[in-house]
């Protein structure tokens, strides 16, 4: 069914008539494809489930590109980004294409699922506009940061999960409370990967969210266990390129107070929330346990 979703993304890049696009487009890396799998699993039957998870992964990708020319990002996924080899305006109207086909795309569905793709595509912009003001200063907001993570990710995966419902004739409104938590623990794990992981395995450096000034749910965490000594060390951190000293001690202290298990600890009750929502499926159990174990 995948094989469907790329074959019609392909198709839906052609119909924009610019071979530049295409080409830069085929540059991109096309990632997990949560979204597209997540519509799969719900709506196996719908015929149009397929062209809707393609639709769903040019609006991501196209959010992507947006992403990584705010962030001045030089990598995506291990390769470089597109504004890295062809500027940001380039970058940013690509991402307009994608945005604009996908959207002229998704009039020809049921009102419903249009509607929440949508205004889920307008939460995700607010969410980015978010996160880029709360960097600015480090954020111990717990809550703030939590509803930040739902408009930049969780949204689109809850209209995604919604949608496909909609298509199928399932309880939408319980799977969109499995889609809203699937999206908050994914990018809860995608938190404490920037910490764990190495380069090789993140394709960025590590700890890279908090040098961009990106105070993660493991920060927060960390930051109300410190004495006030090493609050302050680490706010003056923050927003900086950190050195290998300074990334050792944030790690000793994450170690000390049990902080990475602690943030797996809360994507794990909203993993368990999401399933209590829809009742027993295997397959959508499956997803929940991919996000949750991925490694990368």
């Amino acid at each position: 069914m995948l094989e469907n979703v790329e074959t019609l993304i392909a198709k839906l890049i052609d119909e924009v008539d610019y071979p530049h696009a295409a080409d830069l487009f085929k540059k991109l890396s096309g990632g997990k494809r949560l979204r597209a799998r997540l519509i799969l699993t719900i709506a196996p039957s719908a015929p149009s489930a397929p062209l809707l998870g393609a639709i769903v992964e040019l609006i991501h990708a196209a959010s992507l590109l947006h992403d990584d020319v705010i962030d001045e990002a030089q990598l995506r996924r291990g390769v470089a980004s597109v504004n890295a080899t062809e500027g940001s305006k380039t970058a940013i109207m690509l991402g307009d294409i994608l945005y604009s086909k996908a959207f002229s795309e998704l009039t020809a569905f049921d009102p419903s699922i249009s509607r929440a793709v949508a205004e889920s595509v307008t939460r995700l912009s607010v969410g980015e506009m978010m996160d880029v003001s709360m960097a600015e200063n480090f954020n111990t907001d717990r809550e703030l940061y939590l509803k930040m993570l739902y408009l930049k990710t969780a949204t689109l995966i809850e209209a995604c999960a919604f949608s496909a419902a909609v298509l199928a004739g399932k309880d939408a409104s319980a799977h969109a409370i499995y889609g809203k938590n699937l999206g908050l623990a994914f990018q809860i794990v995608d938190d404490i990967l920037d910490i764990t992981s190495d380069e090789a395995t993140l394709g960025k450096p590590s700890l890279n969210d908090f040098s961009e000034g990106k105070v993660t749910l493991p920060y927060i965490d960390l930051y109300e266990r410190l004495e006030n000594g090493d609050k302050e060390r680490l706010i003056a951190n923050h927003g900086k390129v950190l050195s290998e000293e300074e990334k050792g001690w944030i790690r000793s202290k994450m170690d000390e107070f049990r902080i990475i298990e602690h943030s797996y600890s809360h994507a794990r009750a909203l993993c368990d929330e999401a399933l209590e929502a829809i009742g027993e499926d295997p397959l959508l159990r499956a997803i929940i346990e991919t996000v949750i174990q991925r490694s990368h």
